[in-house]
């Protein structure tokens, strides 16, 4: 049997600290925590950061490498720092070096970097070995090289590899959400579908239980199958919040396509042992060709934003109107006097409180009270966004819906009004790429760290 305990969903996300010293009293074979996700968009591959706060990571990170230590177990974070950018593991590494200093601990850190050149990707997709997904955008290797990160989703294989080298600590890139979890249960000669579907249900940690916020669970794998129990204090698992998990971020409820070939759950059984634990059995993995994932980020534009409030009850009712009349006579003027076409850039007004999220899709149409309208510009440069942001700013300050009717004045809740988002980052890769090697597409470092 290997019993895996599993903090948190995401480090950064918090976790149940009592519900973490009953997994480490319940001694585990491995402490395995994701790290990140495409969720927040491309901007973090781009730049290669994490979105959680860094005394947020190293906080939580100092506690579990405590509980590593008792444990007297591996700890393996994936998908470092959100991302699993190169420059993601190495922030991730600093901390841990401050960590075992300030800790006294001395510990062997292997760090698994799934960072991939443009150049070799281009190579690999002239050789035929990199194919899209369904629904991906057209690459060459122009797109790969416009990349700002191109990262491989690592697979067991190369988990168990940074584990393989003795490793206290395993800091990985991009990896699958499951990886860090199946690795050792299928080196150990457990069941391999049940290493892979119990992995898939507790990649959230406990948001397949009754208590998701709880985050801390422990799963038993062994040569039939697997055990799920969460360690919060009211968190239940059953047979329905188990079962469920197949479903998130997956677009089949039954398959789950990993490096290396795909679980089947179709004939899966889940069963309650009590009203805490779920047992699930029937589990297949079936193998195929040894494909990763890739990823990539490239700039795709500059960004200036402003913010004005309408609160006057006829400019909230036709505040559709407004807005887009403003779009259009500054679309004109930012053509006749910026240089660019209307092809070039684009000025979306978001009416926060009406329809910012959804759009033409909103379907409620009552009136609020008040209604942001938020000016998004998008240009080839910064300097152009901002120029446009600046053609703006005195419309959404004093535009009039009609001619005849007096200047209004509206309001910015902030000076400057325009505000520069930088560069902007698109996704523009959503294929595979084969490999003879698992480790082929990704290096390992381990060093000695700390002292004790």
């Amino acid at each position: 049997m290997v019993r895996v305990l599993i903090p948190t969903g995401a480090l950064g996300l918090a976790y149940d600290r009592a519900a973490l010293a009953r997994g480490v009293a319940n001694r585990p074979d491995i402490i395995a925590v994701d790290g990140g996700s495409t969720d927040s968009g491309p901007s973090y591959l781009g730049r290669g950061v994490s979105k959680y706060s860094r005394s947020t990571t190293r906080a939580e990170w100092r506690d579990l490498m405590l509980a590593r230590a008792e444990a007297g177990v591996p700890l393996v974070i994936g998908t470092a720092g959100t991302c699993g950018a190169d420059s993601a593991v190495d922030w991730l590494y600093e901390i841990t070096c401050e960590l075992a200093a300030e800790l006294g601990q001395k510990l062997r850190v292997a760090r698994l970097y799934s960072g991939q050149s443009p150049d070799a990707v281009a190579d690999a997709m002239a050789a035929g070995r990199v194919k899209p997904l369904s629904g991906a955008p057209g690459a060459d290797a122009e797109t790969l090289r416009s990349c700002a990160k191109i990262v491989a989703l690592a697979g067991a294989e190369q988990i168990r590899a940074a584990i393989d080298t003795g490793a206290d600590i395993v800091i990985a890139g991009r990896t699958t959400d499951t990886a860090i979890i199946a690795a050792l249960p299928i080196a150990r000669n457990c069941d391999a579908g049940g290493a892979w579907h119990g992995a898939k249900v507790g990649e959230c940690g406990a948001l397949a239980t009754t208590n998701p916020a709880s985050g801390v669970i422990q799963i038993d794998f062994d040569e039939t199958g697997f055990t799920l129990e969460p360690l919060g204090g009211i968190a239940r698992a059953t047979p329905y919040t188990v079962s469920a998990h197949m479903l998130y971020e997956n677009t089949d409820p039954f398959i789950l396509y990993e490096p290396g070939g795909h679980l089947d759950v179709t004939g899966s059984r889940y069963v309650a042992l009590d009203d805490r634990r779920v047992r699930v059995e029937g589990s297949v993995w079936v193998p195929g060709p040894y494909t990763v994932k890739l990823e990539g980020a490239r700039i795709a534009g500059y960004q200036a934003v402003s913010l004005t409030l309408l609160r006057d009850r006829r400019y909230v009712e036709n505040a559709r109107t407004w807005a887009e009349d403003i779009a259009a006579r500054c679309r004109k003027v930012a053509v006749e006097r910026t240089g660019l076409t209307e092809a070039d850039f684009t000025i979306e007004m978001r009416l926060v409180g009406q329809d910012a999220t959804l759009g033409p899709l909103e379907t409620g149409r009552t009136v609020p009270t008040e209604v942001g309208v938020l000016a998004i510009v998008t240009a080839p440069t910064e300097p152009q966004a901002v120029e446009i942001a600046k053609i703006l700013n005195p419309y959404l300050l004093h535009h009039a819906l009609t001619e005849e009717e007096p200047m209004p004045t509206f309001a910015f809740p902030f000076s400057p009004a325009e505000m520069s988002r930088g560069a902007i980052y698109e996704f523009c890769l959503h294929h595979v790429m084969t490999l003879d090697n698992p480790m082929s597409a990704f290096r390992l470092e381990v060093s000695e760290v700390g002292h004790g």
